[in-house]
Protein backbone atom coordinates (compact mmCIF):
# COMPACT_ATOMS: atom_id res chain seq x y z
CA UNK A 1 0.00 0.00 0.00
CA UNK A 2 1.09 3.50 -0.47
CA UNK A 3 -0.72 5.81 2.15
CA UNK A 4 -0.61 8.90 0.34
CA UNK A 5 1.99 8.62 -2.43
CA UNK A 6 1.72 7.08 -5.43
CA UNK A 7 1.86 2.97 -5.38
CA UNK A 8 4.89 3.74 -8.01
CA UNK A 9 7.18 5.70 -6.03
CA UNK A 10 10.31 3.89 -4.21
CA UNK A 11 11.23 5.66 -0.95
CA UNK A 12 14.48 7.94 -1.09
CA UNK A 13 17.27 8.97 1.20
CA UNK A 14 18.08 12.28 1.44
CA UNK A 15 22.09 12.86 1.30
CA UNK A 16 23.88 14.88 3.78
CA UNK A 17 24.56 18.39 3.34
CA UNK A 18 28.24 19.65 2.02
CA UNK A 19 28.95 22.27 4.52
CA UNK A 20 27.10 23.84 7.65
CA UNK A 21 26.24 20.77 9.82
CA UNK A 22 28.61 20.59 12.62
CA UNK A 23 28.46 19.05 16.12
CA UNK A 24 26.52 20.90 19.09
CA UNK A 25 28.51 22.30 21.86
CA UNK A 26 27.72 19.92 24.43
CA UNK A 27 30.57 20.84 27.19
CA UNK A 28 29.79 24.41 26.18
CA UNK A 29 33.39 24.88 25.32
CA UNK A 30 32.46 27.84 23.03
CA UNK A 31 29.69 29.13 25.12
CA UNK A 32 30.69 32.38 26.51
CA UNK A 33 31.31 33.73 22.54
CA UNK A 34 27.48 32.23 22.59
CA UNK A 35 26.36 34.56 25.13
CA UNK A 36 28.15 37.75 24.57
CA UNK A 37 26.47 37.41 20.99
CA UNK A 38 23.31 36.55 21.92
CA UNK A 39 23.51 39.63 24.73
CA UNK A 40 24.81 42.36 21.77
CA UNK A 41 21.83 40.95 19.72
CA UNK A 42 19.60 41.75 22.30
CA UNK A 43 21.00 45.17 22.89
CA UNK A 44 20.87 45.88 18.96
CA UNK A 45 17.36 44.87 18.51
CA UNK A 46 18.43 41.88 16.61
CA UNK A 47 20.76 43.45 14.38
CA UNK A 48 23.18 41.34 13.15
CA UNK A 49 25.20 43.89 11.52
CA UNK A 50 26.29 45.69 15.06
CA UNK A 51 27.52 42.31 16.45
CA UNK A 52 29.43 40.65 13.38
CA UNK A 53 32.73 40.76 15.63
CA UNK A 54 30.88 38.85 18.47
CA UNK A 55 29.67 36.02 15.86
CA UNK A 56 32.91 35.92 13.72
CA UNK A 57 34.62 34.94 17.26
CA UNK A 58 31.89 32.36 18.27
CA UNK A 59 32.65 30.98 14.68
CA UNK A 60 36.92 30.97 15.66
CA UNK A 61 36.05 29.16 18.92
CA UNK A 62 33.96 26.39 17.11
CA UNK A 63 37.04 26.14 14.77
CA UNK A 64 40.00 26.39 17.33
CA UNK A 65 37.80 23.60 19.46
CA UNK A 66 37.36 21.07 16.60
CA UNK A 67 33.14 21.59 16.61
CA UNK A 68 33.16 23.07 13.28
CA UNK A 69 35.91 22.36 9.69
CA UNK A 70 38.21 25.19 9.93
CA UNK A 71 37.94 27.77 6.90
CA UNK A 72 38.80 31.12 6.17
CA UNK A 73 36.75 33.84 7.56
CA UNK A 74 36.63 35.56 4.22
CA UNK A 75 34.72 32.43 2.88
CA UNK A 76 32.52 32.54 5.72
CA UNK A 77 31.43 36.47 4.87
CA UNK A 78 33.80 37.99 6.75
CA UNK A 79 35.75 39.60 3.90
CA UNK A 80 35.45 42.86 4.82
CA UNK A 81 36.11 42.89 8.19
CA UNK A 82 39.38 41.35 7.15
CA UNK A 83 40.18 44.50 4.97
CA UNK A 84 38.84 47.11 7.64
CA UNK A 85 41.00 45.79 10.20
CA UNK A 86 43.98 45.88 7.78
CA UNK A 87 43.31 49.46 6.55
CA UNK A 88 42.90 50.01 10.26
CA UNK A 89 46.00 48.64 11.25
CA UNK A 90 47.74 49.84 8.47
CA UNK A 91 46.64 53.82 9.27
CA UNK A 92 47.07 53.28 12.92
CA UNK A 93 50.65 52.51 12.16
CA UNK A 94 51.03 55.45 9.73
CA UNK A 95 49.69 57.92 12.03
CA UNK A 96 51.86 58.06 15.40
CA UNK A 97 55.18 58.02 13.19
CA UNK A 98 54.00 61.21 11.14
CA UNK A 99 52.85 62.94 14.48
CA UNK A 100 56.09 61.68 15.98
CA UNK A 101 57.96 63.29 13.31
CA UNK A 102 56.47 66.03 12.84
CA UNK A 103 57.85 69.10 15.48
CA UNK A 104 55.73 70.05 18.35
CA UNK A 105 55.17 73.66 19.11
CA UNK A 106 54.77 74.89 22.72
CA UNK A 107 52.91 77.33 23.86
Amino acid sequence: MSFGRPPNVESFSGAPPLLGSFPVDHDGECKDFMKNYVKCMRVNKNNNGACREFSKAYLQCRMDKGLMDKDNMDNLGFADMSTKTARNSTHSTESPSAESSAPKKTS
